[in-house]
């Protein structure tokens, strides 16, 4: 498996509307993409940071895994993604090596990417997730 480059920084917060325009000011740009991932119960917004993306994370329902861990760990961040190419032969290589995964099988993320989740406990306690460009 190789890892190309940190894709995004995944930060869950409460509120989108007050988080943007501090993360505009702090970052010095203007958030360029708003989405909702409707089966991840989340509404997304995109900052560009030199090669890397900053995710804000707002979740759509108090039951959503956004909601949850703002329950327990507050706001923050929530995870860190990697950018790899071949997701599905990266995930069964883990699984083959013992790599406790959240997705067996890649899934539709934000901006159309295919991702998938490793299980912080095989992480150390970082909750990572691995993304590939969808090709057309």
């Amino acid at each position: 498996m190789q890892l190309t480059h940190i894709e995004h920084i995944g930060i869950a917060v409460r509120e989108l509307s007050k988080a943007i325009p501090f993360f505009e000011e702090l970052l010095g740009t203007k958030c360029y993409g708003i989405e909702e991932v409707a089966d991840q119960k989340a509404k997304t917004a995109f900052f560009r940071f030199g090669e890397t993306k900053i995710e804000l994370l707002q979740s759509t329902t108090p039951d959503g895994p956004i909601g949850r861990f703002i329950d327990r760990r507050g706001e923050g961040i929530h995870h860190i993604a990697f950018a790899v190419d071949g997701l599905s032969d990266a995930l069964a290589a883990l699984e083959k090596q013992g790599t406790k995964l959240i997705d067996t099988e890649p899934r539709i993320g934000a901006e159309g990417y295919d991702i998938a989740f490793l299980h912080p406990r095989a992480t150390h306690g970082v909750l990572i997730e691995l993304c590939e460009k969808r090709s057309l």
